[in-house]
């Protein structure tokens, strides 16, 4: 009984790791779709590189500059802004919460957006800037 229970689990494992690429590229993709739906933006150009992964710099072109993603280049302010234009004064736990992430991240995304002239705050909540 051990063996069987053994070899369904490995099937299972393996299987998992087909699947994993698929599901995250599908939640990079719902990610994306969010983030543009709702967007008063003028229509993107057919050569826009936007959609394109971010390449790395080798360390030979300034390495010793800022690790990860160029900053603001994620989905996840793009959906804050459209959050905060769908529901004026919406405070970060509830950013967070319609989200589905936690708040520390929005506690460095919103002074950001708000550095870039994009929103205020107000007491708690967040207005597009006008």
């Amino acid at each position: 009984m051990s063996d069987f229970l053994a070899q369904k689990r490995k099937e299972i494992d393996e299987r998992l790791k087909e699947l994993r690429p698929l599901v995250d590229e599908y939640q990079r993709l719902e990610a994306a779709s969010q983030a543009l739906s709702g967007l008063n933006a003028p229509a993107a150009r057919s050569n826009s590189r936007s959609s394109a992964p971010a390449r790395r710099r080798p360390a030979s072109e300034g390495g010793a500059g800022r690790r990860g993603r160029p900053k603001g280049s994620g989905t996840r302010a793009l959906q804050a802004l459209q959050l905060v234009e769908a529901r004026p004064g919406i405070t970060i736990p509830e950013l967070a919460e319609s989200m589905g992430i936690k708040q520390n991240y929005l506690y460095r995304v919103m002074p950001s957006l708000a550095s870039e002239g994009k929103v205020t705050k107000s007491g708690k909540g967040w207005h597009l800037k006008k």
